[in-house]
């Protein structure tokens, strides 16, 4: 069964938080377009520019990797813990980053900077986020097809942060103490080496398109949709870099700037989102567990109504059996009273069943008043009500509904109470499936002129059809924690309004359960 709660790992954009990220990608794309036709303008040199940009970065990739590797914890992900050990790398070169660029603490730099020391530290940056969400967006799919969550290894999160720092003190080391290994970027402080500049700007333009290729070709979640404007205003930041010549222009200070605004707007979102997903969790919580107090006084209600009812019928049962079994085994067998006693047997049945069904009408409640309604309104309502947990399991709702159906007279909460069941049932269905669509069709039409039909169809695992005769039965279910309750308690609600609730098998995949209405009297 699929887990309550869904991570930002896996829990699918909603339409406003894609308008969100497609309007945050547009505004990044214009002001790269205002920017670009002055770029070259030379301006001042601001000593605690970088410094101050570089702080302000440092800290909001920190509080995203430190997110994510929340998320990998929780749900044993390889992959939220290399895209973690991403983000650390690039926030942890940050700081030589501003300690070694030219004028900010001294007029060369600290830590033994040279000419082209911020440069490759920045080109290390630049190359490190799209390799890490490649990595992601890989063992993201490797993991999915392997096994449940909780059967995974842990993902090794103490590791992952000791490799990000040791790659980022190699790389400190590799840019100061080995600067001349490395190809020239900067002739000097202001001016670059445009051919070189340009070689390692396309190489991180190709890795960027690769990573939101690979994030395009997946199953998006909220963090993949937010990886892909963090990674827009990469590749508009490589773009806005390929045309510079050198340091302290007009685009070079925008290119700060849009470095700067993706990164927070991708940190404040993913905090909001966290945010919201645990009081969805929070409160999704509560609400079980208060049902579950219920549904536990309701079982031993019910339990102890059984045992006090039934207990007298079932004892006759026992003692009219034994009599028939000892007048039959005598030496001298007298069928007839054998008889009397097996048909006194045969009573004492019928009564607990009758009990039975007293039972049930005392702990149901009632079939309520009743009122004039649109079926088709009732299944919208319904499938709003349920949009969450489609979007959580990735089931595509498709509805066909007749709007020439007339109304229905039925007790409004019984009847959602049954759509909600079959739902349910149909939803959970095609959570074990693998590899092919999950579509959920509910298609409404008039049949005969006076009776409202409705037919929900999954594309799931489908019915055995030596189950099909079962699937009604009182304590019959196909689920390994279900009640077998559900379909039957549902028959019976609809049984009582006069209409009728079957099943046959999908026309290719799944099954499909018919619920048959009858219209207001006089419509038809």
């Amino acid at each position: 069964m699929a887990r309550d709660y869904l991570g930002l790992f896996d829990t699918p954009p909603n339409r406003q938080e894609i308008r969100f990220g497609v309007a945050i990608v547009g505004l990044l794309f214009a002001a790269v377009m205002v920017i670009l036709p002055i770029r070259n303008i030379q301006l001042g040199s601001v000593d605690a520019f970088v410094p101050t940009i570089n702080a302000v970065m440092f800290a909001g990739e920190l509080i995203i990797g430190t997110l994510l590797y929340a998320q990998a914890a929780v749900f044993r992900s390889r992959a939220l813990t290399i895209l973690a050990s991403g983000y650390i790398f690039a926030a942890l070169l940050l700081v030589p980053h501003a300690l070694s660029f030219p004028g900010a603490f001294s007029d060369k730099g600290l830590l033994g900077a040279k000419v082209n020391t911020t440069a490759w530290l920045a080109i290390f940056r630049r190359l490190a986020f799209p390799a890490a969400v490649i990595l992601y967006a890989w063992l993201k799919r490797a993991d999915s097809q392997v096994q449940p969550d909780a059967e995974r290894p842990p993902p090794m999160v103490g590791l992952g942060l000791i490799v990000a720092i040791a790659l980022a003190a190699l790389v400190t080391l590799l840019t100061t103490l080995g600067h001349d290994l490395l190809p020239p970027l900067f002739l000097n402080q202001r001016e670059g080496i445009h051919t070189n500049l340009l070689v390692f700007n396309s190489t991180t333009i190709a890795l960027s398109i690769a990573a939101m290729v690979m994030l395009f070709r997946q199953d998006k979640s909220v963090l993949d949709m937010w990886l892909l404007v963090a990674l827009s205003g990469w590749l508009f930041q490589s773009l806005l870099n390929l045309p510079l010549h050198a340091r302290f222009t007009l685009g070079w200070y925008g290119l700060f700037v849009i470095m700067l605004a993706s990164n927070l707007f991708v940190m404040l979102a993913l905090i909001a989102e966290s945010n919201r997903l645990y009081a969805r969790l929070a409160l999704s919580t509560a609400a079980r567990d208060r049902e579950r107090d219920a549904r536990l006084m309701s079982m031993d209600a019910v339990a102890a109504a059984i045992a006090h009812e039934v207990g007298q019928p079932l004892t006759a049962v026992k003692l009219s059996a034994s009599a028939a079994l000892r007048w039959l085994t005598r030496s001298e067998p007298d069928t007839a009273r054998a008889i009397q006693s097996l048909r006194e047997t045969i009573d004492s049945g019928e009564r607990t069943f009758d009990i039975i069904k007293s039972i049930r009408a005392t702990f149901a409640q009632g079939s309520g008043p009743v009122s004039e309604f649109s079926l088709n309104d009732l299944v919208r309502e319904t499938a709003s009500l349920m949009d969450r947990e489609l979007a959580a399991r990735k089931v595509s709702l498709q509805l066909s509904l007749d709007e020439g159906l007339p109304p229905i007279l039925a007790n409004r909460v019984q009847i959602q109470r049954v759509l909600i069941n079959l739902l349910t049932n149909a939803i959970e269905s095609m959570v074990a499936t693998r590899g092919r669509q999950r579509l959920l069709a509910i298609r409404s039409v008039l049949m005969d002129g006076q009776k409202a039909q409705l037919d929900v169809s999954d594309s799931g695992t489908g019915i055995s059809l030596e189950k099909m005769a079962q699937i009604f039965e009182p304590f019959f279910t196909t689920k390994a924690t279900g009640t077998g309750l559900g379909l039957s308690l549902s028959r019976s609600i609809i049984e009582e309004h006069g209409g009728r609730l079957w099943a046959s098998a999908g026309e290719d995949l799944g099954a499909t359960f018919h619920m048959q209405l009858n219209c207001r009297p006089g419509i038809g």
